[in-house]
């Protein structure tokens, strides 16, 4: 049993006490004898829980009646004292406690009950704020002292009965009847009633006020703590074996005066603490100060003191009892910092007690509020504990259920833990933090996430990607924990997340061929090299070669798939491994930088025009018709839409005997018209294609090559006297349709295209024999132009000359006027006058400023 206090038998008297109070090692004894007696205590340092009792002064004459109660001010010098139902003040250093003041208002009173508190100024100087009440009959008086004196309410409280008992709160005034318990409010002093004192009517009322706002109320057989709310809230209920004489909470303990017996006991935890036997009679109990209460008989008087903190903290702890050994702690004398160390040594006790006794997440709790280091708790796994001589360790194995809630509850302690670290992080954030406390915090993250890591593994590994992804466990640590539980996408996003893509690439690539993996098959490598970016290019090369060889159209996807890091890849050497490695593949590719990116890069754009004509030169048993076909139209769409290509360095590789068409485009683009509508016109004999052309070169150039109808009119007239496709096409065959003149097609395109046809320069290819019926609608379409022509000028000469009218006739109006300046004008902006050599402007307005002034204005 864990003795509290010591009982010590203090002194036996011949008259009947009838109250006592107690202040500062002082005793005071009322009795029905009206005596009054004072003693002083003294502490015996030979045996400390034995006290020494002095008599400092003995009253006989103090009242003719019996003394009902008393109780002191201290810092007032003040004894309060109810005797023949009137109360009085008395000084009590005086010789015989002189008389101070007599309250006759109070004639009739049954009791008082006294709260002094004291409080410290902003100036540092400590007040007392005293507050009292007084029973007189059904009445409640209330006072408030103040320097020694009081002052009455202007108002009393009106009750239904006489109290038995009454102890003040901070809002209310408990009192408790002999039928029931009720609060008084002390701002309006209407009553709330709480409960009856017991079943059995022989009962009285007991209270002890455990804070300011909560009482422990006598109830049958119980003390009810009930807390000072708006609404009735009991707290808690402590059990006696008999209804108590009288109950004091003497923190952390409390008393409860019994038949001959003290009983001690706490209130949370809720535990019997001893039992104080041998008070014959006891009647009575005051509490003094912490650790000091007496108790009295009719005749003799007890003192109650506490056992040394130490021994009692000794002892509990032994007992398991931590709870109630740190708030002893907290009441002890010794210095704030090493409280503060034995309060937190206890909690570790406490903590590891609810470990040991499997109240795992209440032990975890504990450790939080500890703020210890997470490798102590990460201790008491030793499966989690990866530290060298950890499989050394003294603490158990847990199995089973056991485990499994040990490690919940150890998941919610990392996760708070963690939490913790991320607000104190950001709080700090805003001030200078050493690299130390960062590379702290970074090894306790570490640490954390690592066993967070191994918890999920062993109890809900949906979490383990995602915890993965915060990039805080340590590498090797879980490397080998994720390989044996074979969590191989896990592992992909651990190296991920540490820059280890090479790890990750190649065990990817291991398990893509593994029948049963999760990880099987090309896509999660293609995808996790999409996202690899630019900076990581060379292994992109280095581990895209398997898909490309296996799978060529999604592993392509590699360099074109629709996200900012493939996009970003470098082209040029993405063409150039294309090209060293998979040349089947640079052709889709480069049409996919081309039409889908819209790359405007010569180099894209001259190489897709070199495998589009490598293709169809090398055509024999290589690709059917239909795909020479195909590559035939988008080789000429892409050579007539494309303006980016380099015409004359694609022209250089083309074949002298093979893709005329091809060509022809070619040289429109170089602008070489004459050589491009002979190929049209005496290699493929398509003299519609050529038309055609001639309409595309003057919709598109704006008239610039209105000779290029010209060109075509000569070749279809003189086709022998063309030089037009001398040097490397002058041994290709000509089109036997087109070889011979053809006066009557070059005749129509004059008639059709007449008005984009120079009149001389057609004439000149014509033949001298041509009938003038056949060119009397291009002459008169020819004049009509010129006239057209002329009249258009006409018309824009005499706009321009009035325009001119114009701005001549203004410069004359602004000429025209005249400044004066004299001595007298002065500078609106500097209020300078002008000087002689002065350069000056004038605004619209008419005010004259500086030319200086203007430019700073």
């Amino acid at each position: 049993m864990h003795e509290a206090y010591d009982i010590s038998p203090l002194l036996t008297v011949t008259v009947q006490i009838e109250t006592i109070a107690a202040y500062d090692g002082n005793l005071l004894l009322g009795t029905r004898q009206g005596h009054l007696l004072m003693y002083s205590l003294s502490t015996n340092n030979g045996n400390p829980g034995k006290y020494g009792i002095q008599l400092l002064r003995y009253c006989k004459n103090f009242s003719k009646k019996p003394i009902q109660q008393i109780d002191v001010i201290p810092e007032k010098n003040l004894l309060l004292c109810l005797s023949d139902y009137v109360l009085s003040t008395y000084d009590i250093n005086g010789v015989n406690f002189p008389l101070i003041e007599t309250f006759p208002q109070t004639k009739g009173a049954s009791l008082f009950a006294l709260d002094n508190k004291s409080t410290t100024s902003m100036t540092g100087e400590s007040n007392s704020v005293v507050r009292l009440c007084v029973v007189v009959r059904r009445k409640l008086q209330l006072y408030y002292g103040k320097n020694g004196q009081f002052k009455q309410h202007l108002f009393d409280f009106s009750i239904p009965d006489v109290p038995k008992v009454l102890a003040w709160g901070q809002e209310y005034l408990c009192v408790g009847f002999k039928a029931e318990y009720t609060f008084y409010d002390l701002s309006s002093g209407k009553p709330k009633e709480l409960f009856p004192t017991g079943s059995s009517k022989a009962l009285e009322p007991t209270i002890a006020r455990y804070s300011d706002t909560s009482f422990l109320l006598g109830r049958d057989q119980t003390s009810v703590l009930v807390e000072e709310t708006q609404d009735l809230e009991i707290k808690k209920t402590i059990r006696w074996s008999e209804p108590p004489i009288s109950v004091v909470w003497d923190e952390p303990f409390v008393l409860g005066l019994l038949q001959d017996q003290v009983v001690v006991q706490t209130v949370e935890p809720s535990l019997f603490i001893q039992t104080i036997p041998e008070l014959n009679k006891a009647r009575l109990m005051y509490r003094c100060k912490r650790g000091l209460t007496f108790v009295s008989s009719v005749g003799q008087v007890w003192c109650l003191s506490s056992v040394d903190i130490t021994k009692q903290r000794q002892q509990l702890l032994k007992d398991k009892q931590f709870q109630i050994a740190i708030d002893l702690t907290k009441l002890s004398e010794c210095s704030q910092e090493e409280k503060e160390q034995s309060i937190r040594s206890i909690q570790k006790l406490f903590a590891l007690e609810l470990f040991d006794t499997k109240d795992y997440s209440q032990s975890m709790k504990e450790f939080l509020k500890l703020n210890i280091d997470p490798a102590e708790v990460i201790e008491l796994f030793p499966d989690l504990d990866s530290r060298p001589g950890a499989e050394l360790s003294k603490n158990k194995k847990l199995k089973g259920k056991d485990l499994e809630n040990a490690l919940k509850a150890l998941i919610e302690y990392l996760l708070a833990l963690r939490a913790n670290i991320g607000k104190n992080t950001a709080q700090a954030s805003g001030s200078q933090q050493g690299t130390g406390s960062q590379r702290n915090v970074t090894q306790q993250l570490e640490l954390i996430d690592t066993t967070l890591l191994k918890c999920y593994l062993q109890t809900n590994d949906a979490f383990v990607a995602s915890l993965l992804r915060l990039n805080n466990c340590r590498l090797e640590e879980a490397e080998k924990t994720l390989l044996q539980h074979s969590k191989f996408s896990e592992l992909i996003i651990l190296y991920q997340t540490k820059g280890q893509h090479t790890k990750a690439l190649q065990l990817l690539r291991e398990q893509a061929k593994q029948p049963d993996s999760s990880l099987k098959g090309y896509s999660r490598t293609k995808n996790y090299m999409q996202n690899l970016g630019a900076e990581h290019i060379n292994l992109i090369f280095k581990f895209s070669d398997w898909i490309l060889k296996e799978h060529p159209e999604e592993g392509l996807k590699i360099f074109t798939e629709d996200k900012v890091e493939v996009e970003n890849l470098p082209r040029a050497k993405v063409l150039d491994f294309l090209l060293r490695e998979h040349d089947a593949l640079v052709v889709p590719y480069l049409e996919h930088v081309i039409h889908t990116w819209n790359d405007t890069n010569s180099l894209f754009h001259d190489a897709l025009i070199r495998m589009y004509r490598e293709k169809l030169n090398n055509k024999k048993g290589t690709i059917t018709e239909e795909e020479l076909q195909h590559t035939k139209t988008k080789l000429l769409t892409f050579l007539e839409k494309s303006v980016h290509y380099t015409p004359e360095r694609v022209i250089l590789h083309f074949p002298n005997d093979s893709l005329f068409e091809e060509r022809a485009i070619i040289y429109g683009k170089l602008g070489r018209h004459e050589q491009a509508l002979a190929i049209y016109v005496q290699i493929l004999g398509d003299v519609e294609r050529a038309v055609r052309y001639c309409e595309n070169i003057t919709e598109n150039s704006n008239c610039k090559n209105q000779d290029v109808y010209v060109m075509l009119m000569k070749i279809l007239v003189n086709p022998e006297q063309s030089n037009a496709l001398s040097g490397p096409l002058d041994k290709v065959p000509r089109n036997p349709k087109t070889s011979v003149p053809d006066l009557e097609t070059a005749l129509s395109i004059l008639e059709k295209y007449g008005d984009k046809i120079s009149p001389l320069k057609a004439l000149s290819v014509l033949p001298d024999d041509v009938p003038l019926t056949r060119l009397k609608n291009f002459l008169e379409c020819a004049l009509d132009g010129q006239l057209t022509h002329k009249r258009r000028t006409q018309v824009l000469k005499g706009l321009l000359y009035a325009e001119h009218m114009q701005v001549q006739e203004l410069k004359q109006f602004h000429e025209s006027k005249s400044v004066i300046i004299n001595d007298y004008n002065v500078c609106p902006v500097c209020k300078k006058r002008f000087g002689n050599q002065s350069a000056f402007v004038r605004y619209p307005n008419g005010d004259i400023v500086h030319y200086s002034c203007k430019l700073e204005k």
